[in-house]
């Protein structure tokens, strides 16, 4: 009996780890993963030094890393609660609200992280995630310079180079657009899906060759597919841009930003009359 116990325990605590995260907007609940040894091993790390910031950022990124996006807040809420100038845990609470499309709360999380410390590159790199979200193209631009010019790898800078590329074009700057692009500013080598999409921005591929055989994980689908209807949407094509962000929604990539700013396209580009 006590055996049978301990076996039920040990299929429960797994299944109870994953837990709601978000409801999209068509009512689909997502969830987190399950844990299969970080989270515990970085709650046990830090249990052993509560106040070392270093601790409660590597239990973030653990929980962010199975998707458990709500615990992942409360444990920056906790740091911030002894280091509340610590500018890294702005930037990566402000992260996981963006996760869960709290855009309000990020936002005051960015805006706190600049007051104290305005040279983080994730800062201002996720700060132009929402400011896009928002509708603020000419400020997600603004953001996404300051990003670029402190990216801390060539994966990075291929990512911000995509999203200004993005936010230029879509607040109608589009000589900027390419004039940023002609002067090759991700010219490290990287191969990730924002090298993928400027391939596609330059004309070095069609649509219908920006998705390559690898490219099965959900977030890679909704990132790949966010950047295809994005691509559509400045060229007035309103109908495949659509085919494309709802493409993105249905790889199940929750967490991702292509999935994100999918939700929004969908909102925006909905006949008047189905919007909320």
């Amino acid at each position: 009996m006590h055996r049978h116990l301990l076996a039920v325990l040990f299929v429960a605590v797994p299944l109870a780890a994953q837990t709601p995260q978000y409801r999209s907007p068509a009512g689909v609940e997502y969830r987190s993963q399950r844990d299969t040894g970080p989270v515990a091993r970085a709650e046990q790390a830090l249990a052993a030094d509560p106040r070392n910031v270093d601790k409660i950022v590597a239990l973030g990124a653990a929980q962010a890393g199975v998707r458990q996006m709500r615990e992942a807040v409360a444990t920056f809420t906790r740091g911030i609660a002894f280091a509340p100038d610590n500018a890294m845990l702005y930037r990566w609470r402000g992260h996981r609200h963006l996760s869960l499309r709290e855009f309000d709360a990020a936002k005051a999380d960015f805006a706190r992280g600049l007051a104290l410390d305005s040279t983080i590159y994730g800062i201002w790199y996720h700060l132009g995630i929402v400011r896009f979200a928002d509708g603020d193209f000419n400020g997600a631009a603004d953001a996404f310079t300051r990003a670029q010019r402190r990216a801390p790898d060539a994966g990075e800078l291929a990512g911000s180079t995509d999203w200004l590329w993005m936010s230029l074009s879509r607040a109608g700057r589009h000589a900027g657009a390419t004039a940023m692009l002609q002067g090759r500013p991700d010219s490290l080598p990287v191969d990730n899906a924002y090298a993928q999409r400027l391939r596609l921005y330059r004309g070095l591929v069609d649509p219908e060759h920006v998705f390559t055989a690898a490219d099965t994980s959900d977030v890679q689908v909704a990132t790949l597919s966010y950047g295809i209807g994005n691509w559509y949407l400045v060229k007035g094509d309103t109908t495949r841009a659509r085919g494309y962000f709802e493409r993105s929604i249905q790889s199940g990539g929750w967490p991702g930003f292509g999935f994100i700013l999918s939700e929004v396209e969908l909102r925006r580009t909905a006949p008047r009359a189905q919007r909320q």
